[in-house]
């Protein structure tokens, strides 16, 4: 057996996985670079192992930027979930919005429109998979693809060496995800000065 992108403690199995962390990491910097200083995470339910993963990553990267406010909502990964979280934190003045899944980022958008808001000239939306066709929505989604076909082939690897040999080391093989920057995020709307 090889659990794919479900670490659990205490099952000494191998594991093949995306570093979590360093896809919550790399979305938070991206939208920092943009000017982005109240950037929210939208996750799955809190006991779903990758949504922990990105939390932690997440809130690292919100210390290192010095950002003591960064919301955080979880939800059901649906469309219908991303947009009941991402309506919660608009209302707190979230411009960058971090999800979990594409999934959850089609429901940010759909609720940021319901707001009245453009994206990305209002609120920026970062995804999470690379699910097919997110480039032909309107706009691409700006996401962090997770290497599929690496990460097939090394489970594929250790089941046949499960299959050949009597002993299966329990270790994790992480893979590194990669930023895939299209038009769902830009820089953060101007704020404007307080009139005395």
């Amino acid at each position: 057996m090889v659990l794919i992108n479900a670490a659990v403690d205490n099952l000494d199995f191998p594991c093949v996985a995306t570093d979590d962390a360093s896809a919550a990491t790399q979305a938070f910097t991206h939208l920092s670079a943009l000017g982005h200083d109240r950037i929210g995470l939208v996750l799955g339910p809190d006991d779903h192992v990758p949504s922990r993963r990105k939390l932690a990553g997440f809130t690292e990267a919100a210390q290192r930027a010095g950002i003591s406010i960064a919301p955080v909502e979880h939800a059901l990964f649906s469309l219908e979930g991303g947009q009941a979280a991402t309506t919660r934190m608009l209302r707190q003045g979230v411009t960058g919005i971090i999800c979990a899944s594409d999934v959850l980022a089609l429901g940010a958008i759909r609720a940021a429109r319901r707001a009245g808001l453009t994206v990305p000239g209002d609120v920026s939306v970062v995804g999470y998979d690379d699910s097919a066709l997110l480039n032909c929505t309107d706009p691409p989604l700006t996401t962090v693809r997770q290497p599929i076909e690496p990460m097939g082939m090394s489970a594929v690897a250790l089941l046949v060496n499960q299959m050949e040999t009597v002993t299966a080391h329990p270790e994790e093989l992480l893979f590194e995800p990669e930023l895939v920057v299209r038009g769902s995020t830009g820089p953060a709307p101007v704020r404007e000065p307080l009139k005395d």
